[in-house]
């Protein structure tokens, strides 16, 4: 067949795809995400800088991928965000679907996310018998000593950067390693994929309580709450995840927080 012709069936097979096919590919996914990377980047600029412009909070994920990139010679401000965008738009022109975006696929992702973040708050409720834990944040402030808007801000910045991190990159590093590398079946690569980053998830949080040693309630439910983002992203792909773990956090630092205070 044709280049022409192959790429002709790629985007026939892409216009009669649904839903949820639709909603894993990289451009919905891009465009579902895009607003998300701009309010946080905005929001660090306007809630989570001093009095020079110097950014003094964040998310503990974001400053690691900064960090990251830098050691190899990139800027690290704004590039989390940045390379979100840009394995997004690599992804897609290597797929080759079409440059259109359907808004009942982005308005479905939105939906999908808030009823796939229920049962996480439920469990977190009744699993720790107190207002949910949310972000980890590196700065000098406690978090409920933050206005809600720099709460808003943490919130969505840590269901972008710790899903690329634990999710985005570390499973498909780790599937790479397991089914590639190692010739295990890619279902066994998948579980083991996913146990690992849910143990880097809970081991990322701050676990330790104020008398010392460590919070076991809170180190269990951050795993168990790190293989339900996991399944998320194997079975839904990164956008829903992301828009999961930012409404569950949002819940968390602002709703539920406000509510018990």
């Amino acid at each position: 067949m044709s280049k022409g012709g192959k790429g002709s069936s790629t985007r026939r097979a892409s216009d009669e795809a649904g839903y949820a096919s639709l909603s894993k590919r990289p451009l919905h996914v891009l465009v579902f995400l895009l607003p998300l990377v701009v309010l946080y980047e905005l929001g660090s600029i306007f809630y989570l800088s001093d009095a020079g412009g110097q950014i003094v909070e964040t998310i503990s994920a974001y400053r690691l991928l900064s960090q990251f990139m830098t050691t190899f010679g990139a800027p690290g401000l704004y590039l989390p965000g940045l390379a979100i965008v840009a394995v997004m738009l690599v992804w897609h022109v290597l797929e080759r679907h079409r440059w259109q975006v359907k808004p009942g696929v982005i308005l479905g992702m939105t939906l999908e996310a808030a009823l796939w973040v229920l049962p996480l708050l439920v469990f977190a409720v009744l699993w720790q018998r107190h207002a949910p834990v949310a972000a980890d944040v590196q700065g000098a402030l406690p978090l409920s000593e933050h206005p809600w808007q720099a709460r808003l801000t943490l919130a969505v910045g840590a269901g972008l950067y710790e899903e690329l991190l634990f999710r985005l990159v570390m499973i498909t590093a780790a599937h790479f390693v397991v089914a590639d590398l190692m010739r295990l079946p890619s279902s066994t690569a998948y579980v083991v994929a996913a146990v690992l980053s849910a143990l880097a998830f809970a081991l990322y949080h701050d676990v330790r309580l104020p008398t010392g040693g460590v919070d076991l309630r809170l180190l269990g439910f951050l795993a168990i709450a790190g293989l339900y983002f996991a399944f998320l992203f194997v079975l839904r792909g990164f956008g829903v995840v992301v828009g999961t773990h930012a409404l569950y956090d949002v819940m968390a630092l602002i709703v539920l927080r406000s509510a018990t205070s």
